[in-house]
């Protein structure tokens, strides 16, 4: 159900260097970096296997339109794009609102097809699909 978690931090070499040393403890690590161009490294995944399910990250530099309310969020999984655009209308027609278009979202991966929402509390949410269509 839950694909990831993402938390905005303030310092995000902090950060890193705290959850390196916290998460290991558990049994897991630092898996993937977000780095994009001209930005540098602005997120780091945790999890297990080579799946990030926990993020850190710098929220106004990872994507400045779904993360314009700060960086924390919770994406669930969905199994087709499909699924993402119907999460999307779903959303709309239940009273949340548009934090960013269904889409590809490169920037994590080249398969990564999100849509983010605000729920009607102002909780960010995500639907995400990492299959081709």
């Amino acid at each position: 159900m839950i694909d990831h978690i993402s938390v905005g931090v303030g310092d995000l070499k902090r950060a890193r260097q705290f959850y390196d040393r916290v998460l290991s403890v558990l049994g897991y690590q630092r898996v993937h970096d977000i780095d994009i161009p001209g930005e540098g490294v602005v997120g780091h995944g945790y999890g297990w296997h080579g799946q990030a399910v926990f993020w850190i990250g710098q929220p106004q530099k990872n994507d400045r339109v779904a993360n314009r309310a700060g960086g924390n969020h919770v994406a669930f999984r969905a199994a087709t794009r499909k699924a993402v655009r119907a999460f999307h209308r779903a959303v709309l027609k239940a009273g949340g609102k548009d934090n960013g278009k269904p889409g590809l979202r490169p920037h994590y991966h080249a398969n990564y097809y999100g849509a983010f929402a605000f729920d009607p509390d102002g909780n960010k949410i995500e639907a995400c699909c990492h299959h081709p269509e």
